[in-house]
């Protein structure tokens, strides 16, 4: 049986398909049209999980929809009669897509399915979705579930209870209350780009210190010992404008909303710290209340908060729950897979087995891939100079010891990542133990802010050795934040208590400097051999010529820029950056014998990337 997954039109669209229960394919439309966050409907993505299933349209059985576009549609205008006149304008802003194509889902499914598919057409709810896409893949047989974004139809928070093939929802908040909104407006007033920036906000939050906690509590937020909470509305402007916040959000700071670009003070770094603290306190307690009402042993996670990957380690260390697992693709992207997933066995009851400690997301690889054939022929087409490697043991030995010399590579094998992190099929890599890269790859290749840090790659079995970590522990999907370990870290420069701000940012923190950010954190990504060989392998190799299991992985992209999906856009976003040696399969080009040397103006290219 195939159930095809579907979210779209409202950020990150998506597909998704499963096969017999089995996740065949998932990908987000933004890798194929290249614009980032893409909202519209996932015809690319639909495509590519019909081929990589070997199936058409008259083949799906069930094609499901992750959320219920006219409960949404409801709270949208009730939402504006309770505000009115004031969001008159914004009114008048969403209605057109709104009567366009929102309200018209079947039509548009029809389109995009060429009106092959004859069958009705499922619509889950939106936390439904998330749900379904943090437990039903999850390597557990019961658990709790609590999913956190934004809003969905109507509910912001969900505390459910997984099962077997069930899945029960037990609690639940209801917008214009969410912890989403309320660090997507901070978000905001930190001049960063709502519903793309608020990893951002996480990376910057290190840098100051929670001052304004008290004032977050005392105003704008009232939260209660079970994670449950009331938001003070005449703070926010979400409901009813075209901004987060507002004056009087404003003046309770008594800063304005710091400009987009504009200079990174110890204030906002600040506010950026206390709302940080305040998200893993609401965590924290959310977890506790799903200990208490489900007595699962087990935790999942989903929603966009669910990617606040420093809250998720505190509720790993300090929650009372013994494992936890996180979708990789907690935002909306995810909700297509988890649709599919929620028909599969809640809808049509079809037993469900779990296999022990794998999970069954395939290590979130599930887009494309390209053989040597496909990579060959896009390379030629762009003119590419490049050489074969003979086998993979050349191939890991050539590149690691590019890095080991602070070369940047960016490396592009096998199937495509779902979600929003690389995992070592589409990143660039550097060498952790350098001083410099994390600035020459923020400014240089990233083309970001220099505060932004970078994950660590490390191999499996070595993990505790580096981080607060057991032996052995996962964290595969780079969700997890842990502390770099006190015998790594090194003193031996100006105390960090003493600096300020950004001053930090230039401390030489430990023995893996490039990784560890200026708390003495680091976002862990665990690699083994059997979910990820092919970048096994290469830590395997870089370690055996340096004695470090660790690398800088960061995602294949600039700034603006979806991650690569293609061989075609590794090659120009390697051309349109100053990387030195792109790897694809096993064909390897080096800057220098690319054409003209590989001197070229690249501000063609960065212009097509909405810098955000």
């Amino acid at each position: 049986m195939n159930i095809l997954g579907i979210s779209a039109f409202y950020h990150d669209s998506a597909a998704a398909l499963v096969q017999d229960g089995r996740i065949v394919a998932a990908a987000q439309e933004e890798r194929f049209t290249r614009k980032k966050h893409d909202h519209e409907f996932p015809v690319n993505a639909v495509n590519y999980c019909l081929a990589e299933a070997g199936i058409t349209p008259e083949q799906i059985d069930h094609v499901v929809f992750y959320d219920k576009p006219f409960l949404k549609f409801e709270r949208l205008l009730e939402t504006y009669l309770a505000y009115a006149p004031a969001g008159f304008r914004s009114f008048l802003m969403a209605m057109p897509l709104w009567l366009r194509q929102k309200l018209h889902l079947p039509r548009e499914m029809d389109r995009a399915l060429g009106k092959k598919y004859r069958k009705r057409y499922v619509f889950t709810s939106h936390h439904e979705s998330h749900a379904a896409s943090a437990f039903f893949p999850s390597p557990f047989e019961e658990a709790a579930v609590v999913t956190v974004d934004g809003v969905g139809e109507w509910a912001t928070t969900t505390i459910g209870h997984g099962k077997g093939n069930k899945l029960r929802m037990l609690r639940e908040l209801r917008f214009p209350h969410s912890l989403g909104l309320l660090y997507s407006a901070f978000t905001y007033y930190c001049g960063f780009k709502v519903n793309s920036g608020e990893y951002k906000l996480m990376g910057l939050a290190p840098y100051g210190e929670p001052k304004y906690k008290d004032i977050i509590y005392r105003h704008l937020i009232d939260v209660k010992e079970d994670g449950s909470f009331r938001m003070d509305m005449q703070y926010f402007n979400f409901c009813q404008g075209l901004t987060m916040t507002n004056d009087r959000f404003a003046a309770l700071f008594g800063q304005p909303a710091r400009k987009a670009e504009g200079e990174h003070s110890d204030f906002y770094m600040d506010v950026a710290a206390s709302i940080q603290e305040v998200t893993e306190e609401i965590m924290l307690k959310l977890a506790a209340e799903a200990k208490r009402i489900t007595g699962a042993k087990n935790l999942c996670l989903a929603g966009g908060v669910a990617l606040n990957c420093v809250a998720n380690g505190r509720i790993l260390r300090e929650s009372p729950f013994e494992n936890v697992w996180i979708q990789p693709a907690a935002g909306d992207a995810g909700g297509a897979l988890g649709a599919a997933l929620f028909c599969w066995y809640q809808l049509l009851e079809n037993e469900r087995s779990v296999t022990g400690r794998a999970d069954l997301q395939s290590g979130s690889f599930l887009g494309p891939e390209y053989s040597d054939a496909e990579t060959r022929q896009q390379l030629d087409a762009k003119g590419a100079v490049y050489e074969i490697m003979p086998d993979d043991a050349t191939l890991n030995s050539t590149v690691a010891e590019a890095i080991a010399s602070e070369k940047v590579v960016g490396w592009f094998q096998g199937r495509m990542e779902f979600g929003p992190r690389a995992l070592g099929h589409r990143s660039i890599i550097g060498d952790a133990r350098s001083p410099a890269m994390q600035k020459v790859m923020n400014l240089k290749i990233k083309f970001r802010e220099s505060f932004r840090p970078f994950a660590p790659a490390i191999l499996q079995e070595r993990v505790e050795e580096y981080f607060g970590m057991k032996k052995n522990e996962e964290s595969p999907y780079m969700l997890m934040v842990a502390d770099v370990n006190e015998d790594k870290r090194r003193y031996n420069c100006k105390p960090l208590a003493s600096l300020k701000g950004l001053e930090k940012l230039y401390a030489e923190r430990s023995c893996v400097p490039a990784i560890t950010h200026v708390d003495y954190s680091a976002r862990v990504q665990t690699v083994d051999a059997e979910r990820n060989a092919a970048f096994y392998n290469l830590l395997k190799s870089f370690e055996g010529q340096t004695g470090s299991p660790v690398l800088i992985n960061t995602s294949f992209n600039v700034r603006g820029e979806p991650i690569v999906c293609s061989p075609e856009d590794a090659y120009r976003c390697f051309l349109g950056t100053n990387m030195d040696l792109l790897v694809v399969g096993k064909f390897v080009m080096r800057r220098e014998n690319q054409p003209d040397g590989g001197e070229f103006d690249n501000s063609d290219y960065l212009k097509q990337f909405a810098l955000d």
